[in-house]
């Protein structure tokens, strides 16, 4: 295979990973790094180091638009991301070490909670008061609605966020994810923030996590421009094309369509993780 075809199909894998991650709202690196990895043989290390990157560029992209539309609680973002930072530079280390099977399986496992994850009801809650720490950092905040109102939500559950965002960074950093899902979690279900806020938010500090990741990656040569400059091209386009299918369609058949086939790229994973394969 010549430089110029392997270029191509990972810009055009790419895109399509871009779009599958914008439609599903689970990001591109959940395909990029099999797309890598099982049909390109590439090393994992290098498949997480390039989708890292491509996790910065998207969400440094879209975050900006949500912080600009009054969505996102960037003082909550920058406290939390305290906490996915260690968490991420403690995941990169451990991922040049583990191995490679190891980081294979924990990658399908992922995907598999990530994609039943995305297919739950989300309901807007709004907590109307906070809990006495989050008042102390002042972690409440507002969005506006539909109509243009401004609505007040309160924060709960301040450390069991922060302790859930220090496992979400790691997760980033081994395996080299935004680990939105993780995220959300932490934001909505244990900090009860609407999941408007959380989602947004979740984007806005996923381009941090990502750089503090690729730091260690690029420290051990993991980051190849080669692969990296077609796959964030792609990943940008297809978001971009992404967004604007969305507004055309059904997302909750868009999502479990997607949901299915990132099942079947897990299984594939685990399946060549556990024969040694990756």
């Amino acid at each position: 295979m010549t430089i110029a075809v392997f270029t191509l199909i990972i810009l055009l894998g790419a895109f399509l990973a871009g779009l599958i991650g914008s439609l599903s709202g689970l990001g591109g690196g959940i395909i990029i790094i099999p797309l890598l990895t099982i049909f390109l043989n590439v090393d994992i290390h290098y498949a997480i180091g390039t989708a890292l990157v491509s996790v910065i560029a998207t969400s440094s992209g879209s975050a900006a638009a949500y912080v600009r539309e009054g969505i996102t609680n960037m003082r909550l973002g920058i406290f939390l991301e305290v906490a996915t930072t260690i968490g991420a530079v403690c995941g990169a280390l451990l991922s040049t070490i583990a191995p490679t099977s190891f980081i294979a399986v924990l990658f399908g496992l992922t995907l598999i909670f990530s994609a039943i994850n995305s297919l739950r009801k989300k309901s807007e809650h709004v907590v109307k008061e906070s809990s006495p720490l989050a008042e102390k950092f002042r972690l409440s905040g507002t969005y506006p609605s539909h109509d243009g109102q401004l609505i007040h939500y309160g924060t709960k559950n301040v450390v069991g966020g922060f302790s859930m965002m220090g496992i979400a960074g790691m997760m980033s950093g081994l395996l080299g994810i935004g680990s939105g899902a993780f995220k959300v979690i932490a934001m909505d279900n244990i900090m009860r923030i609407p999941f408007k806020v959380s989602t947004t938010t979740s984007n806005f500090m996923m381009g941090v996590t990502a750089t503090a990741s690729s730091v260690i990656y690029i420290q051990k040569g993991y980051i190849e421009p080669g692969i990296c400059m077609p796959v964030v091209i792609g990943v940008l386009l297809g978001a971009m094309t992404g967004a604007k299918v969305l507004v055309k369609t059904n997302p909750k058949k868009l999502r479990l369509f997607f949901s299915v086939l990132i099942f079947i790229l897990a299984v594939n994973m685990i399946y060549n993780g556990l024969s040694g394969k990756i």
